[in-house]
């Protein structure tokens, strides 16, 4: 019996979250989130997806390529606040013997031009450059199954923040259009999630953060009344080494 298996990447994701920090903790919380599955030769022929439009969602398996740290036994999962450890294999942790994750997208569209396909999702939860090893149909009847325990994930997470805008961010968003609302709508969907790590939720308020969505650097903090304020927005010059 064969003990190791090597696989080759079937294609790469550029998305909008280049850093860890915002990522959504899991997939279709932000419908918002959206990227690209650029497929690789030879994997990218049109005859490799034949039928695969009439899906509505997909599974992606996929390698967590930047996670740091190697595998572990147990765990300590953002729900439980940080402070509750728990096997491994009873969480979605990127810590794994395998590095493997597993992701159901929405499937917005299939596009074949300048010798690429490129698949279009929605709702995503993936770093940029995300190692995509296998595309499944996501099949309603067999996936979903409404009587199945959830353990500590039982339902979609509550914890929700109220988000602000500074006039100046958002008059400069309004300003660049549709591109500007979309991106505009983004910074608020993943804000609203409260990506903060769960043992700075309690901390006093008005500590700045920053994180990278696309080519902008946002930057925003929670004031005395819980509500979220985006306090910047700057461009910045695509990361050496990106995808594109």
């Amino acid at each position: 019996m064969n003990e190791s298996w090597n696989f080759t990447p079937i294609g790469h994701i550029r998305s909008p979250f280049r850093e860890k920090f915002g990522i959504p903790r899991q997939s279709g919380l932000v419908r918002t989130a959206t990227a690209e599955l650029v497929l690789r030769p030879p994997h990218d022929r049109p005859e490799s997806l034949r039928g695969l439009e009439a899906f509505s969602h997909l599974w992606l398996l996929f390698v967590f390529h930047a996670a740091r740290g190697g595998a572990r036994r147990t765990v300590r999962p953002p729900r439980l606040g940080g402070n509750t450890r728990l096997g491994v294999f009873a969480t979605r942790s990127p810590f794994r013997p395998n590095p493997i994750g597993l992701s159901v997208v929405e499937l917005a569209g299939i596009e074949h031009h300048a010798g690429r396909t490129v698949l279009r999702l929605r709702g995503i939860d993936l770093l940029d450059g995300t190692p995509i090893l296998d595309i499944k149909p996501y099949v309603p009847y067999a996936d979903s199954l409404p009587q199945a325990r959830g353990g500590f994930a039982d339902s979609p997470p509550d914890a929700r923040l109220q988000v602000v805008f500074d006039e100046t961010v958002e008059q400069r968003l309004r300003d660049e259009g549709e591109e500007g609302a979309r991106l505009r709508a983004l910074i608020e969907d993943v804000i609203a999630l409260d990506p903060r790590p769960a043992y700075r939720q309690d901390e006093t308020p008005g500590r700045e953060y920053a994180m990278r969505l696309g080519d902008h650097d946002v930057r925003w903090r929670v004031n005395e009344a819980g509500i979220a304020q985006v306090i910047s927005r700057t461009a910045l010059p695509p990361a050496e080494g990106e995808i594109s």
